[in-house]
């Protein structure tokens, strides 16, 4: 018969006299869910016909990686895993582990599943830690089966865990609980014995609601708030513990923003902040910007995609955006932060509200395509450099047409040996007026025979 499991991280085997001091753990350690039907949230990967939940029904679990935030549920969904599978649970956590405790894991494992058959679930918590060799470690025993490995990271797997390790596991993404999901915790722990059950407690909704809104989709944020609150509140007259919204303020710190500034939250933010420029939404431009502020993330960097994204994405159809786009780089430079917000919103409004062209990288992209592919065209003569001695008996320079000569500005005369087009104008904001323009330096070309295909000039 397996003997039960710690789901709360020990990997030991519990007596009523080991599971007694759970009594006196925090409250999001006693309310951990010990199976699949009280697991709360991430319905997307665990919903009832979801792959996670049927090869957890079925055994047919394989080595997985949890990736996620705090707080929703990594390590108590590898305990539920451990659990309905009937396997041992070990746990590791990577910052304190040895290449010599994997090792005896291992071994453990191998023993326990040649005489008993067995079997074994490793946890490694914040397995993006583990070095090169940790990993390699792991990887005749995770690809043979004779142990099943559950890590948890709050970094990319793809980027932060070796390529071998991630090819033989099955990567789930966890995302934050959402603040309905946050309540029914609470509520939960309100009325369940492992919980505040013995105690009398009337909770306001308002209460719980900004606990689990300030929480950040952290669940073990939220109920660890809510006990400091019910344990330093005096209860009333009528022997409740009233919990109310004051009381919950009181009882959680100001929400620290979940950003990593090398990881998964400093790429997607700003890849979400520039293409909210790009798609003309500034108010979600300004909410990313915000985030990225109070996160503390770098306002040289910032303000470098700022005017990375007045070139690429408002271009000619708006010049002036990479005016204001320097101008703010400048100014952050300048003034720095506190004040540095407000240049940078500015420019963020100006580019968000702009017309849009991404002629500016389309353009040059494909002229450098034709360099890197093509055959290097030579400067036609009438371009070259005519102004040193001796230029002029090599016709440098001879036949050139000198703009200004004109008083339209303009004289029809090859300046590439044969003819390419990069730029086409797209026809919005101020490229309406370049298109026309270009119409009409075109038609004079072919009306005097310029701008065809022809050989280089000689």
């Amino acid at each position: 018969m397996t003997q039960p499991t710690d789901l709360f991280g020990s990997g030991e085997d519990l007596s009523p006299s080991e599971d007694a001091p759970q009594k006196n753990a925090p409250l999001a350690a006693r309310m951990r869910p010990r199976t699949l039907e009280e697991f709360v949230g991430q319905e997307h990967i665990l919903g009832p016909e979801k792959l996670l939940t049927r090869a957890i029904k079925a055994d047919r679990i394989s080595s997985i990686i949890l990736y996620g935030p705090p707080g929703t549920g990594k390590t108590t969904l590898a305990g539920i895993i451990a659990e309905a599978t009937q396997s041992r649970f070990e746990k590791l956590n990577a910052v304190e582990a040895s290449i010599a405790d994997i090792r005896k894991i291992l071994a453990s494992a191998k023993n326990r599943a040649t005489h008993s058959g067995a079997k074994t679930i490793l946890f490694i918590d914040e397995i993006h830690r583990f070095n090169k060799s940790q990993q390699d470690v792991l990887l005749p025993d995770v690809e043979s089966g004779m142990v099943r490995l559950i890590g948890a990271t709050t970094h990319n797997p793809y980027f932060y865990v070796n390529t071998p390790l991630v090819s033989r596991s099955q990567v789930f993404q966890l995302e934050p609980l959402s603040v309905p999901e946050i309540c029914t915790l609470l509520r939960r722990s309100l009325t369940d014995p492992r919980g505040m059950a013995p105690l009398l407690i009337k909770a306001d909704d308002d209460a719980l609601a900004h606990l689990a809104e300030v929480s950040d989709g952290d669940g073990r944020k939220a109920l660890n708030s809510l006990e400091i609150g019910v344990l330093t509140t005096a209860p009333g007259p009528d022997e409740y513990i009233h919990i109310t919204r004051a009381v919950a303020e009181e009882s959680i710190q100001r929400k620290a923003v979940q950003y990593d500034a090398d990881g998964d939250q400093h790429y997607d933010t700003i890849s979400a902040f520039i293409k909210s420029m790009r798609g003309s939404d500034p108010d979600a431009a300004l909410y990313w910007l915000a985030k990225m502020l109070v996160a503390g993330e770098d306002i040289r960097f910032i303000a470098r995609r700022i005017v990375i994204c007045a070139a690429e994405d408002v271009g000619m159809a708006d010049p002036q955006a990479l005016v204001v786009a320097v101008a703010a780089q400048q100014a952050v430079e300048f003034v720095g932060m506190p004040e540095a917000r407000i240049p940078m919103c500015q420019a963020v409004l100006y580019i968000s509200t702009a017309p849009k062209s991404n002629t500016s990288i389309t353009s040059i992209d494909a002229a450098m395509k034709d360099i890197n592919e093509g055959r290097t065209l030579e400067v036609p003569r009438p371009l070259r450099d005519g102004h040193y001695k001796g230029a002029e008996n090599l016709q440098h320079g001879k036949g050139y047409k000198y703009a200004h000569d004109d008083p339209s500005g303009y004289i029809p005369q090859d300046h590439l040996p044969e003819h390419r087009q990069y730029y086409f104008p797209t026809g919005l904001g101020l490229e309406k007026k370049i298109q026309e323009r270009l119409e009409i330096f075109r038609q004079r070309r072919a009306s005097e025979g310029k701008g065809k295909d022809q050989p280089a000039a000689e």
